[in-house]
């Protein structure tokens, strides 16, 4: 969708907003189910990129502990304890700038995917800027969807990196379409942006060729001793709002509400997933950060009448409309 039709959606009154975005879930998604996906940090901290909102940055003194990658058996447990408790996707991350084919820790990485693979749930990585090559190994090897967000506008993104550039990212989210695996892109909500960045970022968004798979809107939780450590937290409304904006212009993506939970009481939750969430990060944890508890998220979803996806039988990616305009992202 076009900036200047996000506008007038983002003007509405937000019950005439929720209105619009309620139809447009029910026209896309009718079964009531919400995702459960659960996040590991297979490698934390020590990253030499500057992202002024990430505890996890070299460059600051935020108190993250730097810790190797971890041993694949370690990995598996927390995988299969994933899937006991009900996830359907685990996705791994790692605080690296990116990855390259040839490299130890990228054999390593490629091994543990081949080994969760086996377990039956979606497999999702973030490892940072992703080229060509390693985009078809990590596809081969049981990635079904990989994670990159954009987080804000073009115009904005300087001032929240600068180590690498907008179209670095755009770069990675291409490769990794290329490569036939799913994607997995959203933004971030507080990074003293205005709402024209953000609408823009769903403009961006929405344009990938094909959608994304699924779009995480997080809220942006201050780190200390990062640049935004001081930052002031966004309103429910404006989250919501963000969400009923991404159910509208991607209609058939999984919205996730992601990073900030801890934020939101209950009942602004269920305005969420009313408005068109339907996916959640699920577990103690979301990387460095703490994430609301796994029964505790179980016990709102049955009180609110909503059901627990089950795993997806069909893996495969959207494919592309060839007959859309090219997206800034399709190269």
């Amino acid at each position: 969708m076009k900036f200047e039709e996000l506008k007038v959606l983002h003007d509405l009154p937000l019950f005439d907003l929720i209105k619009k975005s309620r139809e447009v879930h029910d026209a896309n998604w009718s079964d009531n189910e919400i995702q459960l996906c659960t996040l590991l940090s297979i490698k934390t901290g020590g990253c030499s990129e500057d992202c002024s909102y990430c505890a996890q940055s070299a460059r600051y003194n935020s108190g993250v502990q730097v810790e190797r990658l971890m041993e694949k058996e370690a990995v598996m447990e927390r995988a299969r304890a994933a899937a006991d408790s009900g996830s359907t996707r685990f996705c791994m991350g790692a605080a690296w700038k990116g990855v390259r084919k040839g490299t130890k820790r990228f054999d390593q990485v490629v091994d543990i995917i081949e080994e969760v693979s086996e377990l039956g749930m979606e497999v999702c990585v973030t490892l940072g800027e992703l080229g060509p090559e390693e985009a078809v190994i990590l596809k081969k090897a049981g990635v079904t969807a990989y994670n990159h967000n954009v987080d804000t506008s073009r115009e904005h993104y300087p001032n929240i990196v600068t180590t690498h550039t907008y179209d670095d990212r755009l770069r990675t989210i291409r490769n990794a379409q290329d490569a036939g695996m799913s994607v997995c892109c959203g933004g971030i909500l507080g990074l003293g942006e205005t709402t024209d960045d953000r609408l823009k970022m769903i403009e961006t968004i929405s344009e990938f060729n094909p959608q994304p798979e699924s779009v995480p809107i997080n809220s942006l939780m201050p780190m200390p001793g990062t640049p935004l450590g001081d930052s002031d937290p966004v309103t429910i409304f404006d989250v919501v709002r963000m969400i009923a904006i991404a159910r509208i212009a991607i209609p058939k993506a999984k919205v996730r509400l992601s990073a900030g939970r801890t934020q939101i009481s209950e009942e602004g939750q269920a305005l969420c997933f009313f408005a068109g969430a339907n996916s959640i990060f699920y577990g103690d944890k979301l990387l460095t950060a703490q994430n609301p508890s796994v029964q505790k998220d179980l016990n709102l979803i049955k009180q609110l009448g909503l059901t627990a996806k089950q795993p997806n039988p069909s893996l495969e990616p959207p494919k592309a409309d060839c007959a859309k305009e090219a997206s800034p992202c399709c190269g």
